[in-house]
């Protein structure tokens, strides 16, 4: 199918509001323009991360101030001091990453590229998040159980990440999890008992027993744990064995939540705040 009747077709299911769509198709439009323009031209359906990353440093050649496009120190240059063509870029990244699931979704292309690196890993509103509505978490557990093999090499890692901030866990506390401090228990069943870490990796915060989901996804990302470096113990490790960074756990979010429309708002620390269940509501005794 041609990348553009390709869109227009996965834009006509009914699934997207009319400002998404249109958003959508004036960004995957541009991207597809922009490939046709190469020399060689790029194949949409026969892309990388490195063809989506060149095309976006051109809408940013005024922020990066002369800087090359090239690593994450770039996006972190246009996060920190114009935050707003970030926000921007994020979103030009998620229309891209859900043609790209379009085109999976209609035989097109048989792996959807990992663009979660391109993401600058801001919070896409200020103030305190909006907690998720029951809807919405289940519809991002169900996002969760979808991210595999096909989306990132460590999705076992990256389940790991999202359901840890559903623990209550903040974006940065996640990131400094210690494995010496992952205690297991056996009671109310078996799982494992954390506290949130300080910045010195001590765990000195709220402890939390973790939910049978994310006790499993601990169990099967474990064997799989890179090697770390040497005198580090995080948990969650990113490449070198070194701990993820900071702004992984936002970038890995908008990643896999852009699976679902729905979920467009989500951010790290808004999951941290809805937690796997709602608190019941306080029983009026009397007396009280």
């Amino acid at each position: 199918m041609d990348p553009l009747h390709l869109l227009e077709d996965w834009l006509a299911d009914g699934t997207l509001r009319p400002s998404s769509q249109a958003e959508y198709r004036r960004e995957v439009g541009r991207w597809l323009a922009w490939c046709a323009a190469q020399q060689p031209p790029v194949d949409p359906y026969d892309c990388g991360i490195e063809h989506v990353a060149a095309w976006c440093g051109t809408f940013l050649t005024e922020q990066l101030d002369g800087r090359l496009f090239s690593d994450p120190s770039a996006l972190a240059y246009v996060a920190e001091h114009h935050p707003d063509a970030a926000l921007t870029h994020d979103r030009r990244v998620t229309a891209v990453n859900r043609f790209h699931k379009a085109a999976k979704d209609r035989g097109m292309i048989r792996l959807v590229p990992d663009l979660t690196m391109l993401r600058s890993g801001l919070d896409r509103a200020a103030g305190v998040p909006r907690r998720l509505t029951a809807e919405e978490r289940a519809a991002l557990l169900l996002c969760i159980g979808q991210w595999g093999p096909d989306n990132a090499r460590h999705y076992l890692r990256d389940r790991v990440v999202a359901l840890l901030l559903l623990e209550g866990l903040r974006p940065a506390e996640v990131t400094r999890v210690d494995i010496r401090h992952l205690y297991p228990i056996e009671q109310p069943y078996p799982t494992y008992e954390v506290r949130a870490p300080d910045y010195d990796f001590e765990a000195v915060g709220k402890k939390h027993v973790l939910n049978r989901v994310t006790a499993r996804a601990v169990n099967a990302y474990l064997p799989y744990r890179v090697r770390p470096a040497e005198g580090v113990h995080a948990l969650v490790l990113g490449q070198g064995g070194r701990p993820i960074t900071t702004d992984y756990p936002n970038k890995l979010v908008g990643s896999i939540c852009s699976a679902d429309p729905m979920l467009d708002h989500v951010t790290a620390d808004a999951i941290a705040h809805t937690g796997f269940t709602d608190l019941p509501a306080p029983l009026d005794t009397p007396g009280n």
